[in-house]
């Protein structure tokens, strides 16, 4: 690891790591507070996705969902309009529009070869973004002056190493710049996450392999066809099973870095408390 004990952790003059775990544990939460010290850079790997790598991609939707609107389509046509997202740290909705949910086009789904090629379009994002880090640690030093670094990582991070090999490129790589930090939820944080999106499902990304298996799965429990398929009703069918399914992936990367639980960081409330609980951890 990148800090051998608690008292190299507390003699860094320079703190960098990087955080990860399911959305809604407290990722956000430890980032933010961060940054508001203004000592920390605050890296947004989700954020990095939809500036760099998928900017386009979703502009470009954007775009061709005007061009349907005939007084929206002069306009365009004309260049007397422009359209663009805006995507900030606290508003990254137009990444997740664009993944949209597969399913029935009448109630806003996506033809499931759509689906996939945008999950893909993900997917290599977030590989991108990721090997960014590193760029992205040096830069707050070099340009901006920033002592310390935290890099804020999507829930699907997990989906694209193999924790168990030592020689992982991707881990390898971030482990070499920055200390690794899983929150971990227990089975009431779990609970409460499944009933928060059971209120308001949101698009996700998916391993390959797992999205094909849980569609088939969904086809068949529920003997329909794709485009009989709701898209709500699909991701929420889906994501107690991801969840399921990252659990040991998270608990095979912990052993590359350091847990902290949830509970532990909604108890956060200056820079310090959070110093402190990594010492504690190493």
């Amino acid at each position: 690891m990148l800090y051998s004990s608690a008292a190299d952790w507390r003699a860094a003059p320079r703190k960098s790591v990087l955080v990860y775990g399911m959305s809604g544990l407290g990722k956000t939460h430890m980032s933010n507070l961060l940054r508001a010290s203004g000592d920390w850079f605050h890296y947004s790997i989700d954020y990095r996705i939809g500036t760099r790598y998928m900017g386009e991609f979703i502009t470009d939707n954007a775009k061709a969902e005007a061009m349907k609107v005939p007084f929206l389509r002069e306009l365009l046509m004309s260049d007397s309009i422009y359209i663009g997202s805006n995507i900030t740290f606290d508003n990254l909705a137009p990444v997740a529009t664009y993944l949209g949910k597969p399913g029935d086009p009448s109630k806003g789904g996506l033809p499931l070869a759509e689906y996939t090629r945008r999950q893909d379009q993900f997917r290599q994002a977030e590989i991108s973004a990721l090997y960014d880090t590193a760029h992205f640690a040096e830069r707050a030093e070099a340009l901006y002056g920033y002592p310390h670094f935290i890099c804020d990582t999507g829930g699907s991070i997990c989906e694209w190493v193999d924790a168990s090999d030592d020689d992982d490129a991707m881990l390898a790589d971030l482990a070499k710049h920055c200390l690794l930090i899983w929150i971990k939820g227990d089975e009431a944080h779990t609970q409460e996450l499944i009933r928060r999106f059971d209120r308001a499902p949101k698009p996700m990304a998916y391993q390959p392999e797992f999205l094909t298996h849980v569609w088939q799965e969904y086809l068949s429990e529920n003997n329909c066809v794709e485009a009989d398929v709701d898209p709500d009703a699909f991701v929420r069918f889906t994501y107690a099973r991801a969840l399921a399914h990252r659990q040991p992936r998270y608990e095979a990367m912990s052993r590359w870095g350091v847990t902290v639980t949830a509970d532990q960081v909604a108890a956060l409330k200056t820079p310090e408390d959070f110093e402190d609980l990594i010492a504690a951890c190493l």
